[in-house]
């Protein structure tokens, strides 16, 4: 028996399909899902979920924080924001992180506003670029 897994943004749908094994960013960390998991309610952070329909390959979604569901073996994931990582253009992707990595760096010494912007800009980045297969 597999996993029904549902990634629902506000804009579209972007997985909605069976799987063997999800691994999720939650707020506290990297949470592996499997057919038989215990209902679960959790908060997500933004980063990487990884599934794997087939059993041996693995799709990359960039999410971009929201919540998941988890139970009889459906996974429910609602996020502000995800793309999977094969659609993401690598190389534009890398100079994204490059020059959010710059301004989290410049943000040390601003308001701390300006710094919660930059490390959100950061994390939405360093999601994307790790989804298209950039090594960070």
């Amino acid at each position: 028996m597999a996993l029904t897994v549902r990634v629902i943004a506000p804009d579209k749908t972007v997985w909605d399909s069976a799987a063997d094994e999800v691994i999720l960013p939650s707020t506290t960390g990297q949470l592996g899902i499997l057919t038989g998991h215990a209902p679960l309610l959790t908060a997500l952070d933004t980063g990487v979920m990884r599934v794997r329909p087939d059993g041996k390959n693995w799709v990359a979604i960039a999410l971009l924080g929201g919540f998941a569901e988890v139970e009889n073996n459906e996974v429910t994931i609602l996020v502000n924001g995800a793309e999977r990582g094969d659609s993401i253009d690598r190389d534009e992707a890398r100079t994204i992180y490059t020059e959010a990595e710059e301004r989290l760096k410049l943000a040390q010494s601003a308001s701390r506003q300006e710094q919660i912007q930059a490390t959100q800009a950061f994390k939405r980045a360093r999601a994307r670029y790790q989804a298209a297969g950039g090594m960070v």
